[in-house]
């Protein structure tokens, strides 16, 4: 490799998150939806076997999903299901900027608000597609420690990765991450796209999110406008 291609490439550096913040929606904190379908233990276990027939997640533990083998999954750790569908549950016909559209990843973000800022830019995305800006959606916090070598391209704000359009920012997003899961790096430290000076982490291997927690509930709200409001709940 020519010296000055070298220079282009991003940098890796070993760094340890303590407190990482990920928002997942409400509907996902609560009581498994067959649940209250089942009078007892064998009804429960009997609905359980019909939801793994179709859960991506459970799939994915057992057998593996598009390009995620079940071996790369976590057991037996608090919120492993958490864990696993952030890698599970891929879209299935559109890539996002660090992950394929047949394998996931887990972002997370070091304050609420590039969160927040994140979150709402995508779901201001789909209401606009739905044409109808009312929409209240919950949303709660699964607090993770990361450490370990991750490529850093916070000094990197030209990186193609980075740019707003998905159509050249998730192609190039991809291209990079792909490298990274290559050499067996845990993920990617970037600057957050929507929201200034935020920082934003995409965990590329299910085992390098550690210690998860629920924190704090939030509610975004849009009231016929693409300008939301959040609150605390």
């Amino acid at each position: 490799m020519a010296g000055s291609e070298a220079a282009a490439l991003p940098p890796l550096v070993r760094e340890a998150f303590p407190r990482t913040i990920r928002l997942v929606a409400s509907a996902r904190l609560r009581e498994a939806v067959l649940a209250p379908l089942a009078d007892d233990d064998g009804e429960l276990a009997l609905l359980a076997e019909i939801e793994s027939a179709t859960s991506a997640r459970l799939i994915a533990e057992e057998r593996g999903v598009g390009a995620l083998a079940p071996d790369e999954l976590v057991h037996g750790i608090p919120h492993a299901r958490f864990i696993n569908a952030s890698f599970a549950y891929a879209k299935p016909h559109a890539p996002m900027r660090f992950n394929p559209a047949n394998r996931g990843a887990w972002y997370a973000a070091l304050a609420l608000e590039t969160c927040i800022a994140e979150v709402g830019h995508h779901l201001t995305q789909a209401l606009a597609d739905a044409g109808d800006f009312n929409a209240v959606v919950e949303y709660g916090e699964m607090l993770a420690s990361m450490s370990g070598l991750f490529i850093d391209l916070r000094g990197a704000a030209g990186h193609p990765a980075l740019d707003p359009d998905p159509a050249t920012g998730y192609a190039a997003g991809n291209a990079l991450a792909a490298s990274a899961r290559a050499q067996g790096h845990n993920g990617i430290i970037y600057p957050s796209v929507r929201h200034e000076h935020g920082t934003c982490i995409a965990a590329l291997w299910p085992n390098v999110v550690q210690s998860v927690v629920q924190g704090d509930m939030f509610r975004l709200i849009w009231a016929g406008t693409p300008d939301y409001h959040w609150e605390a709940i």
